[in-house]
């Protein structure tokens, strides 16, 4: 039996995508509030840092997504979501994986910035203009890998759709929050051409409380400058 820890919208939601997309039979969900009962004696047994994802299979436990990833596409090989060792596209599989966590650096820190920090006198422009840049510059990462002139590129690997297409699908729905895809046309393209999948449908159907409550935050104001 599989059990996966949950907050709604965070960096598990990739892992629950994957699991419907593998269609896991039996998986469970445990859906948790973000608040500090992730930091209860209880929930650091599961992840020691206080931070979902966290998953229970059969007596083990994991707790990072990247980890999860790799796991269960090693254990569900049918549905060609991983890329083995042999595999051509192996190493563009491993580097778009871990790329995701690159883009969710940037786009954790403007959700800190926007939504974490409750008073006006805490958020800081600056930083969230230097976050908003270093997201665009994975978004004309992204741009640039799905421009590449190969037949059929509909997704980050030659070889097709993938677990990769998840994670960085993930990061890229969390970072829309604070800056448009817009600009960038074959991004955009992928982006709705994977959350039209089922298996998006039914990540998001599962809990109620939302941490973005907000389809677009605006960026914070400078503050003016007193003339001297």
């Amino acid at each position: 039996m599989i059990t996966l820890h949950h907050v709604p919208q965070s960096r598990s939601m990739r892992v629950l995508w994957l699991l419907h997309e593998l269609e896991v039979p039996d998986f469970q969900v445990q859906v948790h509030p973000f608040d500090r009962g992730l930091r209860s004696p209880e929930f650091l047994t599961l992840s020691p840092a206080g931070r979902v994802p966290a998953m229970e299979i059969e007596g083990e436990r994991m707790f990072e997504s990247g980890a999860m990833i790799e796991y269960l596409c090693e254990r569900f090989p049918e549905r060609n979501l991983g890329r083995e060792p042999s595999n051509p596209d192996r190493m563009a599989w491993l580097t778009w994986l871990h790329f995701a966590e690159t883009v969710t650096v940037h786009a954790a820190a403007l959700t800190q910035q926007h939504i974490m920090l409750y008073e006006d006198y805490m958020r800081s422009p600056y930083i969230m203009q230097l976050e908003a840049k270093r997201l665009a510059k994975c978004y004309e990462a992204i741009e640039a890998r799905l421009s590449t002139p190969v037949e059929n590129r509909d997704y980050l690997l030659t070889s097709g759709f993938s677990a990769v297409d998840i994670a960085v699908g993930q990061a890229v729905y969390v970072g829309r929050h604070f800056v448009k895809t817009d600009d960038y046309p074959e991004l955009s393209a992928w982006y709705e051409r994977i959350t039209e999948r089922s298996s998006f449908a039914a990540t998001m159907a599962v809990g109620e409380q939302k941490l973005y409550t907000e389809a677009f935050y605006a960026p914070w104001p400078f503050p003016e400058r007193s003339e001297t």
